[in-house]
């Protein structure tokens, strides 16, 4: 299915017009029903080749069976990037709804409990089709965030235009924020490594939190990191060469990405032992964003806002949906299982939408021109 934003943004590789996912449905002999979602569209088709393998199966030993799985392995995305696939996650995060709602708890109860229910999530900012396609126009967005969600935290693309136009956009944005307010920025791979250095010297005045994917390589990273203490992040799963490398300082993943909810709570449990960061990416709809609310609330090690577009999403599937951060927070549901509810009306518009426009080509459409 596909679900727009209300406006297209830029980022150095393309553009990004809305989510396209496959959402899983399971139901067990008794009616109880749970929801899923993978970060693939693709994955609808091979979960229909695997759901006879899957009826008939008891919920505990799905979920055991799952459990048993490495992560997905990687592949690679036309911008570069590196991320993880497995259709299963959809079924993995579908399981944990089921056996939430069967034993009458949250998600987050069957992981041990909830260490926060306000879960930080950044004000996000970007040149945006129709809306803010000026440095100032961005900056100016960034100060009504401010003023009417009172936002603490923010992150933003960079990498879209020339160094300068970068510079200037950080500038107008950190003075439009105030000196107190976190700002993270992501690159999308737009730099070579001479310029990812003399901006990350130029950055640094303008107190950077965070830089994601400055560059590409995780060797690169290192390179930059003998010149720069800005912390990088990156959607590599590659754990084991962030450990040796000592950067990217963060990796960034999905709930799907990971797998589902055990294989995230493993994978930051490895970030941790190894001394990565973790927080989670955003565009998921609905029923993956809710799970990584229940993770984010049972796993102590979480405490950085992850990135979120939610408040730019025009349509979700859920009745809940979407979730819309309120002072950098969303509360974690508190119902049984993941606490959302499928919007038949919605899905039937996110399916139509699917069928009409098959899936969103983010890497291909070119960016507007300069302003």
């Amino acid at each position: 299915m596909n679900v727009p934003l209300v406006a297209t943004y830029l980022m150095a590789p393309g553009v990004y017009p809305g989510m396209s996912r496959t959402v899983v449905r399971m139901t067990t002999e008794n009616g109880a029903v749970g929801l899923g979602e993978t970060p693939n569209p693709d994955d609808a088709a091979e979960l229909a080749r695997l759901a006879p393998c899957l009826v008939g199966q008891g919920v505990d030993v799905l979920r055991e069976k799952l459990a048993a799985r490495d992560l997905p392995s990687a592949i690679a995305r036309r911008d570069g990037k590196v991320l993880t696939r497995g259709p299963l996650a959809g079924v993995e995060i579908a399981l944990w709804d089921i056996a939430g709602r069967l034993a009458n708890v949250p998600v987050y109860e069957l992981l041990g409990g909830a260490v926060r229910t306000e879960i930080p999530l950044t004000e996000y900012f970007a040149y945006r089709v129709g809306r803010e396609q000026t440095p100032d126009a961005v900056a100016e967005y960034c100060a009504r965030m401010l003023d009417e969600h009172d936002s603490p935290w923010f992150e933003g693309k960079v990498g879209v235009r020339t160094p300068e136009d970068d510079l200037r956009l950080v500038a107008l944005v950190r003075e439009a924020i105030g000196p107190d307010r976190l700002l993270r920025l992501d690159a999308n791979m737009g730099w070579s490594v001479e310029t990812a250095r003399r901006m990350l010297e130029a950055l640094a005045e303008h107190d950077t939190a965070n830089v994601e994917e400055p560059v590409s390589a995780f060797a690169d990273l290192a390179r930059l990191r003998e010149t720069s203490p800005i912390p990088f992040s990156a959607h590599s799963p590659d754990l084991a060469s962030a450990a040796e490398l000592g950067v990217p300082d963060t990796l960034v993943l999905g709930v799907g990405a990971c797998g589902g909810v055990e294989g995230t709570r493993r994978f930051v449990a490895a970030c941790l032992e190894a001394g990565v960061g973790f927080w989670f990416y955003s565009g998921d709809l609905g029923i993956a964003t809710a799970a990584q609310l229940h993770l984010t609330a049972a796993l102590a090690p979480l405490e950085q806002p992850s990135q979120t577009l939610l408040r730019w999403y025009a349509d979700d599937v859920i009745t809940e949906g979407p979730f819309v951060p309120r002072r950098g927070h969303v509360t974690v549901p508190s119902g049984p299982g993941l606490g959302v509810t499928l919007d038949e009306r919605a899905l039937e518009r996110a399916t139509a939408r699917y069928a009409r426009e098959g899936a969103y080509d983010l890497y291909t459409a070119p960016p507007l021109p300069h302003h």
